[in-house]
């Protein structure tokens, strides 16, 4: 019949693999772009912990107050002059740099206000905090 259905009775032998490379590449994108998040700690420091903390990022530069008080920056020690400078520095390449401040849970909390205080006070408007996310321990059991 000229205006009727045709019955196909080939079988369909190859699968289209165009969406799966799409899904492929989309991800690949994205775990590219998300690699430079991950820290790389060069100062051991004991970070406090927190039950809703956010993921670890990592930032441009790195600045860490260790359980003695001294500073690192990138990993290098530095005096709190030279800590100013080199955030100066690296404000003067990029006006959008970032910093992600480590403190020892042990330092008093105005030492690391004073380090924050260091920090914005060259420039740079975002940083953040880092933490180590507290495992929040499991139930137990109901006891009958």
């Amino acid at each position: 019949m000229a205006g009727g259905a045709q019955q196909d009775d080939e079988e369909i032998t190859g699968i289209n693999v165009t969406p799966l490379v799409d899904i492929v590449l989309v991800l690949l994108i994205i775990f590219m772009v998300t690699a430079n998040f991950i820290v790389r700690e060069t100062v051991e420091v004991d970070l406090p912990r927190a039950a809703n903390g956010g993921e670890t990022v990592q930032g441009l530069v790195n600045v860490v107050l260790d359980k003695e008080g001294k500073l690192y920056f990138d990993g290098a020690a530095v005096s709190e002059a030279d800590l100013r400078a080199k955030v100066a520095e690296a404000i003067a390449k990029d006006k959008d740099t970032r910093a992600i401040i480590s403190a020892d849970q042990s330092i008093a909390y105005g030492q690391v206000m004073r380090l924050i205080d260091t920090v914005k006070g060259q420039g740079i408007a975002k940083f953040a905090l880092n933490i180590e996310k507290d495992v929040a321990p499991a139930a137990a059991p109901a006891t009958p």
